[in-house]
């Protein structure tokens, strides 16, 4: 179905044949790095149940940490569209920015300087060793989308799947509206 390639800024939208993987079931994966080595990219649909208070008490935020993937889920992620606040960022494209220094990112989250607007936060990463992606696209796992939205940030991760699914239209139009669990209809 998807004729776009993967590249560093585009979304994978999970096939609804892959309904009996937990980990990337109904995920829209926001594609940080893509290369001939491999490709790395975060969940963005699926909040976990902390905040960053509740992993850095220091810091009295409730932002929540999204879960980015199944892999290194012992570590803290981040992607934002505030660089000139945040130095050493890497930029993915179409305004979002990858890291950057970490000291900044708490002093401003200590000073209340950046909302959910600006920043999200992730448990762990999804990662591809190289051709895997291709791979996983040509058994149909995948489909690539373009990032045309303003705002990343902004975009309600309840409905963000069900959304691009009704978007590609057809069949999808189906799968976007059916339970989560089939066998509970």
């Amino acid at each position: 179905m998807s004729t776009l390639k993967p590249t560093k800024g585009k979304l994978l939208i999970a096939e609804p044949s892959i309904l009996s993987d937990s980990s990337f079931n109904r995920s829209v994966v926001l594609l940080s790095e893509h290369n001939e080595t491999g490709s790395v990219g975060f969940i963005f649909n699926k909040p976990s149940p902390y905040t960053i208070n509740d992993i850095m008490p220091e810091i009295d935020s409730q932002l929540k940490i999204y879960f980015g993937g199944p892999v290194s889920e012992d570590c803290l992620y981040f992607v934002h569209n505030v660089p000139q606040l945040i130095p050493d960022s890497i930029e993915i494209g179409n305004g979002i920015f990858w890291g950057g220094d970490f000291e900044s990112v708490q002093s401003l989250l200590q000073q209340n300087q950046l909302s959910k607007d600006d920043i999200r936060f992730f448990l762990g990463y999804s990662g591809w060793s190289k051709s895997q992606l291709e791979s996983e696209l040509d058994s149909t796992s995948w489909l690539v989308r373009e990032n045309k939205f303003k705002n990343l940030f902004q975009v309600e991760h309840i409905s963000f799947w069900k959304n691009e699914l009704i978007k590609i239209g057809g069949v999808y139009k189906i799968w976007a509206n059916a339970p989560k669990d089939p066998s509970l209809n």
